[in-house]
């Protein structure tokens, strides 16, 4: 059987495009890329909440062969970042790879053949040689599933699916949560509700954002000059990785950035009560720090409560705390995250003998060989999953590093016959996931906080425990010993 593609990649998002772009950019153009949805994007077509926006810095959270000398601000806001995307796609002719509204449901290794069978929710079938799943961590919403949640009659929504239908003027509104998500929705709905009661489990540590609108005379440098934007893009990535030193053992940046987020919240919030509630009692980088320079003073408004108490039910029309307080709302913002730990997708992907990841993956752990191909899943990649995200940085250099080994991946492929395939050894990724587990003693991931980061079983699946120049050292090279290579 000849395959369709020689690639498909699953997810038009940031880490599909950047797939695509070094696929092109090697001379590759058999590829399809699969998208759930009527248009590109991701989690930047999916999240439209009110102030909405990204908190690594524009200039490094762009793909490094697409510069954008025209951003709006330091820190872009969703509108800026999905525009973006489709320019890029527009500017390289990638809308001709992409098959929209193509939901895949089922992933089927086929050994004879040495490729896969792509599923589409309609039953369509396509195959292809290789498979790179690039479907993102941040998009399966968690809604707690509160005691009397079914009866509230007023309306209800996650963060991510956003009612723009729903006029919040003059309500009551309960934002629960107070992650990344969280401390955006705050500060931009504040004005105009009634009353808004932010129901909070656990402070974050929230640093100064610092964000600021980009001059036209500096957009006008970076348009003329791309080598300066280049270089500032070098030193925000520097000192991205400077403060990330803080999260893996150096206890003098970890200080530093304590202090000055704790000076922070001391200017900011008037109530002293507020702010001893507001104030984290973890290290901070245990569970993500957030930036922000208008969350804190948004609890200075009379119209804004933090709530502290647990839920402890939802009635028709408000929210009862386990203090016995009664919180009368009419509009539920749920601001609870994403499951991002225990990997939970309706995506049947059926490696060597049948075997399904997900089932696989819920016994061991979301795992693989350095976050990118999976023993027993041949001819298989993804693209920012287990233990590839991060604290400090943009993912957007991982998914660049994951592509750089990837692409050797697919030489190695190429060169080893029409129906060969690739399967990393389950020893090296075991020895390779060892060693990973083991990074994580001494940072601030193991200092005792519960977090998003960690599955049910309190392993950390989802970041990776030192910088980003290590990763990308360990995936600048493929070593084909690392992997059987079967023909038939």
């Amino acid at each position: 059987m000849n395959p369709t593609y020689q690639v498909g990649i699953i997810g038009a998002g940031f880490g599909g495009l950047i797939a695509a772009l070094k696929l092109k950019h090697s001379g590759r153009s058999s590829f399809v890329i699969f998208e759930r949805a009527a248009e590109i994007g991701g989690t930047w077509r999916d999240n439209v909440y009110p102030g909405c926006a990204c908190d690594v810095p524009s200039l490094v959270y762009s793909i490094a062969t697409e510069p954008n000398p025209d951003w709006n601000s330091a820190f872009s806001k969703q509108p800026d970042i999905l525009r973006y995307l489709k320019n890029v796609v527009a500017k390289n002719d990638l809308a001709e790879h992409i098959r929209f509204d193509s939901d895949i449901t089922g992933l089927e290794f086929l050994e004879e053949e040495g490729c896969w069978q792509v599923t589409d929710r309609n039953g369509a079938m396509t195959t292809v040689k290789m498979i790179m799943l690039a479907t993102g961590p941040l998009n399966r919403p968690v809604i707690p599933n509160f005691k009397g949640l079914e009866t509230f009659k007023g309306k209800k929504f996650h963060s991510s699916a956003w009612d723009n239908t729903c006029d919040l003027k003059g309500k009551r509104v309960a934002v629960i949560g107070t992650g990344a998500s969280a401390i955006q929705i705050v500060p931009n709905i504040a004005p105009e509700v009634a009353h808004l009661s932010v129901f909070q489990r656990t402070p974050a540590w929230i640093a100064p954002r610092n964000d600021r609108k980009i001059s036209s005379f500096e957009k006008t440098l970076f348009n003329y000059f791309p080598f300066m934007q280049r270089g500032f893009r070098e030193l925000r990535y520097w000192l991205a990785e400077f403060l990330g030193k803080a999260f893996v053992g150096n206890e003098t940046v970890s200080k530093l950035s304590s202090s000055i987020a704790l000076q922070k919240l001391k200017k900011e919030v008037n109530d002293q009560k507020i702010r001893q509630k507001l104030t984290p009692q973890y290290k901070i980088g245990c569970k993500r720090v957030l930036l922000s320079d208008d969350y804190y003073p948004a609890f200075n408004r009379p119209n804004v409560q933090l709530i502290t108490d647990p839920i402890d039910q939802i009635t028709a029309n408000g929210i009862v705390t386990t203090d016995g307080n009664i919180h009368p709302i009419d509009v539920i913002v749920f601001a609870t995250g994403f499951e991002a730990a225990d990997i939970k997708v309706y995506t049947k992907i059926l490696g060597k003998n049948g075997t399904n990841l997900i089932d696989l993956w819920a016994m061991t752990g979301a795992q693989a060989y350095h976050g990118t191909t999976v023993s027993g899943y041949p001819n298989l990649a993804f693209i920012l999953e287990p233990n590839t995200g991060l604290g400090h940085n943009s993912v957007l250099h991982m998914m660049e590093s994951q592509m750089t080994y990837i692409l050797q991946y697919l030489t190695l492929l190429e060169n080893s016959g029409d129906t060969a395939y690739l399967d990393i050894q389950e020893a090296i990724q075991k020895a390779c996931n060892e060693n990973l587990q083991k990074q994580f003693d001494g940072t601030v991931w193991a200092s005792g906080c519960r977090s998003w980061y960690m599955n049910k079983n309190g392993l950390n699946t989802t970041l990776y425990p030192r910088l980003t120049v290590q990763y990308r050292k360990e995936t600048e090279k493929i070593n084909k010993n690392d992997y059987q290579i079967i023909t038939h």
